[in-house]
């Protein structure tokens, strides 16, 4: 599993608390390593002064002879004399001395002469270089000192090696590490701490909304209580809210159709079941019987239509994303669709629809619309009279207008026709005609009204205007 999917399948509180400790014991590494550096520089400072005080005592020691006519330098140093320089048995000194012309003196031949050059600015006063070697397999520290060596009628340069292994420095380095790492360690622990108990004072809020949610009974859709939220989370909430808001009205929408489409339907069906038994005993005859039958299965067939048209359109407004399309094609295909019916009512038909509507809507839904209204307004025109369909557009909205010359509507239906199942009689049909419309314009963003056009205080049809929104292009 890679590492990105394990970040991913952490907790928000795992999250926060390796976010701030793998930081915090990356620096606490770093300074480690760099701790352990001071330190053994810190054990060279130290301990450097010691070979340096070793070299001094082996020059200090140093004697002249004369040999062959020519002026040599003696030593007659011991092993065992440079015992109380060692610190303890862990540490080993080794030394040479090279004469005035870099012959060995005395000495381990096997320590390899000095060859560098003293540094320009040294710490001491003496002549002095130290540096770091490898001497019979272990790594040591070298302490190079030029000791001036002066007889009568002379002088000269003495070259003094003394060599230490590292064990000691090391073992200094290491106890002033762990000295200061216990107190790292204590350090990370008070963090760890600190940080474990505000990420889990600092979730809380999380925690408790989610077990509000879990603890709820089914269907239980109230919004959740963001009062005591951290604002990080309060969009978190406020969205959480607005979904439950979605969902409910979701739910609510579906339970009412469910009720209306059992109550709607029991009745044709009811009606229906009545005429078949007729049928069989044989009450009517068979021909009127049978077109009963149709006119009811008829009706029966055209309001379960419009209530899955109903349910459709709250079924389109939860997709969104939908396509551009132009009110005007859609309204003279309407119109083309519905010639037949224009016809056959001898009606004096007029269209004006000249001018694009780019509307942001699915097809079905502008068809649903337009085919509705106009419907409705074919069937209450009298036989010969007035229809007209004219949309307009302006920089923001467009609007159709479909006007009739029928009766047009009492001020109490109009106020409710809108509303599933309110038909303006007996005779309109299921009443869900209009509540689609209204359905539907309103998940557009836009506006219906039905009025009644007047003249002289006398109504002469009724016009049914619907303005929706022009998308932007």
């Amino acid at each position: 599993m890679s590492l990105a999917k394990v970040w991913l399948r952490l907790s928000l509180r795992d999250r926060l608390m390796v976010g701030i400790l793998l930081p915090v014991l990356a620096v606490i590494a770093v300074n480690t390593a760099a701790l352990y550096e001071q330190a053994l520089r810190a054990a060279d400072t130290a301990y450097d002064r010691t070979l340096l005080a070793t070299a001094k005592s082996i020059g200090d020691q140093l004697e002249t002879q004369v040999v062959g006519g020519e002026m040599t330098l003696r030593s007659e140093l011991l092993y065992s004399a440079l015992e109380p320089f060692e610190a303890d048995n862990r540490s080993r000194l080794y030394y040479r001395v090279d004469g005035f012309q870099g012959e060995m003196v005395s000495g381990f031949e096997d320590l390899k002469p000095w060859r560098g050059s003293l540094p320009q600015k040294g710490p001491y006063a003496a002549l002095v270089d130290f540096y770091d070697d490898e001497y019979q397999g272990s790594r040591v520290r070298v302490a190079v000192l030029l000791q001036p060596v002066v007889w009568q009628g002379g002088q000269g340069m003495a070259t003094v090696q003394v060599a230490e292994t590292l064990e000691l420095r090391q073992t200094l380095a290491r106890s002033l590490l762990m000295g200061t790492l216990w107190r790292q360690a204590a350090l990370v622990l008070l963090i760890a701490g600190v940080v474990v108990w505000v990420v889990h004072r600092a979730t809380l809020p999380v925690r408790t909304l989610s077990q509000s949610l879990r603890s709820r009974a089914e269907g239980d859709l109230t919004p959740l209580d963001g009062a005591l939220a951290p604002r990080e989370i309060e969009p978190l909430v406020a969205a959480t809210n607005h979904l439950m808001s979605r969902l409910r009205d979701l739910l609510e929408t579906q339970k009412r159709f469910v009720r209306d489409t059992s109550h709607q339907l029991r009745t044709p069906l009811a009606v229906l079941k009545a005429q078949v038994q007729s049928a069989r005993r044989g009450d009517l005859d068979p021909m009127l019987a049978l077109a009963e039958i149709n006119q009811t299965v008829d009706r029966a067939t055209t309001l379960a239509n419009q209530m899955l048209a109903l349910a459709k359109v709250e079924q389109l407004r939860q997709q969104g994303d939908a396509p551009l399309l132009d009110w005007a094609d859609i309204t003279r295909d309407v119109a083309l669709d519905l010639s037949a019916l224009i016809a056959e009512g001898e009606l004096d038909f007029e269209l004006n629809n000249r001018q694009a509507a780019p509307i942001q809507s699915h097809e079905w839904a502008l068809r649903e619309l337009t085919r509705n209204l106009l419907h409705n307004a074919i069937k209450h025109c009298p036989s010969g009279g007035r229809l007209s369909v004219t949309l307009v557009a302006d920089q923001r909205h467009a609007a159709l207008t479909i006007a009739d010359s029928g009766p047009g509507l009492p001020p109490e239906q109009r106020a409710r026709l809108f509303q599933p199942f309110a038909a303006g009689s007996s005779r309109s049909g299921s009443g869900l005609g209009l509540a689609i419309c209204h359905d539907i314009v309103l998940s557009l963003g836009g506006q219906i009204e039905l009025n009644n056009r007047e003249v002289q205080g006398r109504i002469q049809g009724l016009d049914a205007v619907v303005r929706l929104p022009l998308a932007k292009t």
